[in-house]
């Protein structure tokens, strides 16, 4: 089948790119292994800067705008960018020195390196055959903190001590026995992995600390907003205010954790799956990697947790208790509008008799008014020689006169209650 024969997904080409972003590199022992991680705070636009310089600098064009990954050959060794997202690291293996501790030469990290941006994490790993001399360069590693193991099936042995050199680099030192250049590449990536997450997964810590007090603030406010609600306090408007206000300042520090702590989880997750990669040995009289990374992070973890779900538990309590004062206000609003309603209906029922009273009145005062103009007929009829006077017309005339007006007055009101 020909390539062109089916329309392909523009995204075919990312997906399957993927798989192979982050191929494990060839080492051959001995081998040292520098990688600082640089926080990208502008978006990476100044690591896309100072990468391009670099490059340009050894003669390889600089990546393409959105590449992830962008390697070549530096000095001895060879240098590798990756992109991630919220860090970048640079990460470059060449020739070891003679002797573990010795400063290692050859790499770009030196005076003219600009920075990218904050420093995060940064790793120095020495892979060397199995020696006498290399095993007595574990004892250089700090005791409080000691850490080793075997891996990958008893072909290595690594130790660090989790303590920074002087130019803030983390030293682990990995001693082959028989490792195969593909194996300790993947071994040390894995090792490299190790450090720059288990760094980055515990930035969520300080945030922790730093949130902690307000969560606490706003848990005595509710409180206290709760027990004015259980004494019965009539400014329920006041208290839900209060509440509003309180939701507000939990659903803010809630979006301010959101990413952090997600963040942490995640790097925690690799951390795990990376110890579990290494097919770590414990080996006797020695702290194995995994016991003492779960011992100094599983606090921290558990930390950002208890604040996450704290700050969760908190913004379900004040929706349910702002609820509960909404229903109260309800149903005030509604007593406040049976009593409207009772004096609306009193008032219309004074009306209604207000009213009849002036239609009664009406009816005279019409009536009145319809007998005086009679009263002009009655006396001109008089004159003429009609044979009843005019008073004893117009007296007949008054119960016509009267009963015609209210009959027009009554069909009047009938027409407008219709």
């Amino acid at each position: 089948m020909g390539r062109d024969r089916f329309p392909v997904d523009p995204r075919r080409a990312s997906v399957l790119g993927e798989i192979h972003a982050r191929p494990f590199p060839l080492l051959s022992l001995p081998r040292a292994i520098v990688t600082i991680a640089f926080m990208t705070e502008d978006g990476g636009e100044r690591d896309r800067e100072v990468l391009a310089e670099l490059s340009r600098r050894q003669g390889v064009p600089p990546p393409a705008l959105d590449a992830r990954t962008h390697g070549f050959v530096f000095g001895q060794g060879r240098l590798r960018w990756e992109r991630h997202t919220e860090f970048s690291t640079y990460s470059w293996d060449g020739p070891a020195p003679e002797r573990f501790g010795q400063p290692v030469t050859g790499h770009p990290f030196g005076a003219e390196f600009e920075a990218p941006g904050p420093m995060m994490a940064g790793v120095h790993i020495e892979i060397r055959q199995k020696s006498a001399s290399d095993e007595a360069a574990l004892k250089s590693f700090d005791r409080s903190s000691y850490c080793c193991s075997n891996m990958d099936g008893g072909l290595a042995m690594a130790a660090t001590d989790f303590r920074q050199d002087a130019d803030g680099l983390t030293r682990m030192l990995v001693l082959s026995d028989g490792l195969t250049p593909a194996r300790a590449g993947a071994l040390a990536m894995r090792l490299v992995d190790l450090e720059v997450y288990r760094t980055l997964a515990l930035l969520g810590l300080p945030l922790a600390h730093d949130v902690g007090p307000a969560i606490e603030v706003l848990e005595g406010q509710l409180v206290k907003i709760t027990d004015e609600m259980k004494g019965g306090s009539e400014d329920s408007r006041a208290l839900l205010q209060e509440l509003t206000l309180a939701a507000a300042e939990v659903e803010a520090t809630a979006a301010r954790v959101l990413y952090r702590f997600g963040a942490s989880r995640a790097y925690d997750d690799i951390v795990r799956e990376r110890l579990a990669a290494v097919g770590e040995q414990t080996v006797p009289g020695s702290e194995s990697w995994s016991a003492f990374l779960q011992r100094r992070m599983a606090p921290a973890m558990r930390t950002c947790l208890s604040v996450d779900r704290r700050l969760a538990v908190l913004s379900e309590k004040l929706s349910r208790a702002a609820n509960l004062l909404r229903t109260r206000i309800d149903v005030e609003l509604e007593h406040q509008n049976r009593d409207l309603l009772s004096s609306m209906d009193r008032r219309a029922r004074l009306q209604l008799r207000l009213q009849q009273t002036v239609e009664g009145l009406s009816v005279a005062a019409i009536g009145y008014y319809v007998v005086g103009l009679f009263g002009y007929v009655a006396k001109a009829l008089e004159k003429e020689g009609f044979p009843v006077s005019a008073t004893m017309l117009t007296a007949g005339f008054v119960p016509v006169a009267l009963l015609g007006v209210w009959t027009v007055v009554r069909r009047i009101r009938r027409s407008h209650t219709d």
